[in-house]
């Protein structure tokens, strides 16, 4: 009995430091290999996502997906959770274009899995509202623009018009008290 007890025992260990070693052995692509060309676009706006830096098998089949509230478009195929396949280059490096659709919003999350190698490398495109100005939209306006110059020349002109009325007055009394 105490032989069971001890080989339980003994295969609890075993499994408790043995799975996180599996768990990293899978392949992932490290988040210094993936660049973004933009992590924070806007809607409607292309994106391309590169997994850089021997990420992949060389000339393996690299699939890709998008995830998120609206349908993506991978390079020219609309995507709401599909995949492309691409082959990545004689590198290891792949990358796929992402166009966000024109009402995205929160966040989409582009996934590339590798056929082969089974390395995963993931990144996140955080969509940022199309009215807070990084657009070069600004808020509505009212009333009249009119240029700062235009309305410093009318004050001007209506202080050299109310200063000629009381100098015209002044001479005028004069004329009469004469």
């Amino acid at each position: 009995m105490a032989k069971k007890t001890l080989a339980v025992i003994a295969l609890a260990v075993f499994a408790v430091f043995a799975v996180p070693a599996a768990a990293n052995a899978a392949g992932y692509v490290p988040a210094a290999n993936v660049a973004v060309s933009d992590s924070t676009p806007v809607p409607g706006q292309a994106v391309t996502v590169s997994f850089d830096g021997a990420s992949f098998t060389p000339s393996e089949s690299v699939s890709f997906a998008v995830t998120g509230s609206g349908l993506a478009t991978l390079s020219i195929v609309k995507s709401g959770t599909a995949t492309l396949v691409k082959s990545a280059t004689s590198t290891g490096a792949a990358s796929v274009s992402v166009t966000l659709p024109t009402d995205a919003t929160g966040s989409y999350t582009t996934t590339a899995t590798g056929l082969t190698s089974g390395t995963v490398g993931t990144a996140t495109l955080t969509v940022v509202a199309a009215d807070n100005g990084a657009t070069g939209q600004t808020l509505a306006s009212t009333g009249y623009n009119t240029p700062v110059l235009l309305i410093w020349a009318a004050a001007g002109a209506l202080l050299l018009g109310v200063a000629l009325v009381v100098v015209l007055s002044f001479v005028r009394r004069r004329r009469l008290a004469a």
